[in-house]
């Protein structure tokens, strides 16, 4: 099966997507960055939804979703971070790459 869209490279995706939430929000300034982080709270809840749906952990409704729901949440948790640190700076990609760096330094040493 092969995608309708070819996959859009990562941070120019990051970049429209920007755009577009920055050319219709209401709050600016520092409130308007903090919901933006905020966002992140709704989204993680949906994870947790999701898990809870694709497990039949809530008796009352049961199997409600299934992994594939679940992946698409993690995702958009990914997403929604990626623009909240591109709403923090421009310069979102670097920080981005140099905590990954470092991130993987730390996993490649050995415990002390």
């Amino acid at each position: 099966m092969t995608d309708q869209h070819p996959a859009a490279p990562l941070w120019p995706a990051v970049d429209d997507l920007w755009s577009r939430l920055e050319s219709t929000r209401t709050h600016t300034g520092q409130e308007g960055l903090l919901l933006r982080i905020l966002k992140l709270s709704e989204e993680v809840g949906e994870v947790a939804e999701a898990v809870i749906g694709a497990t039949g952990q809530n008796p009352r409704k049961g199997v409600t979703h299934d992994w594939d729901d679940v992946q698409a949440e993690l995702c958009d948790v990914a997403i929604t971070a990626l623009v909240a640190l591109r709403t923090l700076t421009p310069e979102a990609r670097e920080v981005f790459e140099r905590h990954v760096e470092r991130v993987r330094e730390r996993a490649t040493k050995p415990s002390e």
